[in-house]
């Protein structure tokens, strides 16, 4: 369906939408401490709603993009990011910028899934992990860089820059889109390879194999919406670390984004060594640690703590999320569809912890630790669950 030169075409889409989506999403709670006086409950529960409604609207963004063709949800998406940043950029009241952030993930939707998908569809098996590598490295990479300046910006532009410079962004991205688009009508589809998504494996597949292609998806798609579901607890309330540990907004950046580095570490090592694919161990091993590491982070008593807890964080969230989306990708036909489910289970685990988060601090505002530790309960939830998944009596 798609030349190479369309694919890795998508995937400057990509970078630059990885972007632009952290500079505005990751440090909407800098925004909201500054501006409204929120603190790490009320970023909690913002975090919550947006998580809330990143779920149906990545479902619907998925099926849009399979039905309605890839490179017309990406100019929706772009379109709508675009507008309601520029919008936002003139605005005060809390509420519009609520508003605001509700629209621009709702945007946000059409892309994420459609990018997956344009990159996924027709592959065989062994240039599906090739091409899957790629992508998280482009998006994890790129995303770790504008956490790491996007204190900086702010500090040194303003608050109102954490809308304008994404905006520009992703006017440029429509634009990519657009010439993408005219390129793909034009273009004979020589370089395409057939379908080959029956051929599961991308290696021999092992004589002792006890568990389905299938059952690893559904054990996939259990572990990311848990592991999202510490990812933005933590981004949620790094503006608390970051004032706990007496660092400003800028070294924040700095020294907060050191698992998303090691993330993209993550995905270079997955990407080159395959011998994860179908190993039950290595997904258990992955959530148990993220587990103990979420707890160290939210707990660091200082950096050098807060900072080994983000390298053991990033490893084990760079496993947990290549399993969800190689196995989404491999497993079936309708990538947009798979890419919309994959997507939407991150946002269960976006909603999820900080909800949770927030009602622990809620009921019981005397423990300052209650957060953390209801949300590690859920972790631990979620640990028997991948259990239950794998041991369960068909």
């Amino acid at each position: 369906m798609f030349s190479r030169r369309i694919k890795h075409g998508v995937f400057v889409l990509e970078a630059l939408n990885s972007i632009s989506t952290t500079l505005y999403f990751y440090y909407l709670y800098f925004f909201m401490q500054q501006q409204f006086g929120f603190g790490r409950m009320q970023n909690l529960l913002l975090a919550a709603g947006l998580g809330f409604v990143y779920v149906p609207a990545a479902l619907f963004g998925g099926r849009f993009a399979q039905r309605r063709g890839y490179f017309l949800a990406l100019r929706v998406g772009f379109f709508v990011m675009a507008v309601s940043l520029v919008v936002g950029s003139f605005l005060q009241g809390l509420l519009p910028h609520l508003l605001v952030a509700i629209v621009c993930t709702i945007g946000m939707c059409f892309t994420w899934p459609t990018l997956e998908a344009i990159v996924s569809e027709k592959e065989t098996p062994a240039h599906l992990q090739k091409l899957i590598g790629i992508y998280n490295l482009v998006w994890a990479g790129f995303g770790a860089a504008a956490f790491f300046i996007g204190g900086a910006m702010l500090e040194t532009f303003g608050l109102r820059s954490m809308f304008l410079v994404p905006a520009g962004i992703i006017g440029v991205q429509f634009a990519v889109a657009w010439i993408l688009e005219r390129q793909s009508l034009r273009t004979a589809t020589p370089e395409l390879i057939p379908s080959a998504s029956h051929l599961i494996f991308n290696e021999p597949i092992p004589a002792n194999l006890a568990v389905s292609p299938a059952t690893f998806l559904k054990m996939a798609w259990l572990a990311n919406p848990f592991a999202y579901l510490a990812i933005n607890t933590v981004v949620a309330v790094i503006p608390s670390i970051a004032a706990k540990l007496g660092l400003s907004a800028a070294q924040a950046g700095f020294f907060c984004s050191v698992w998303f580095f090691v993330r993209t570490a993550s995905f270079a090592l997955l990407w080159k060594w395959n011998g994860w694919h179908y190993r039950f161990t290595w997904l258990l091993l992955s959530f148990a640690a993220v587990l103990v590491s979420f707890v160290f982070i939210l707990l660091a008593p200082n950096l050098g703590a807060l900072i080994g807890a983000q390298i053991a964080f990033g490893l084990a969230l760079g496993l947990i999320y290549y399993s969800s989306l190689y196995y989404s990708m491999e497993v079936g036909e309708t990538k947009g569809e798979h890419g919309g489910i994959h997507e939407a289970a991150i946002g269960v685990g976006n909603c999820a912890g900080p909800a949770v988060g927030a009602t622990a601090l809620y009921f019981f505002p005397q423990h300052v630790h209650s957060s953390t530790i209801a949300v590690s309960g859920f972790l631990l939830i979620g640990l028997l669950g991948l259990l239950w998944l794998r041991f369960k009596r068909i």
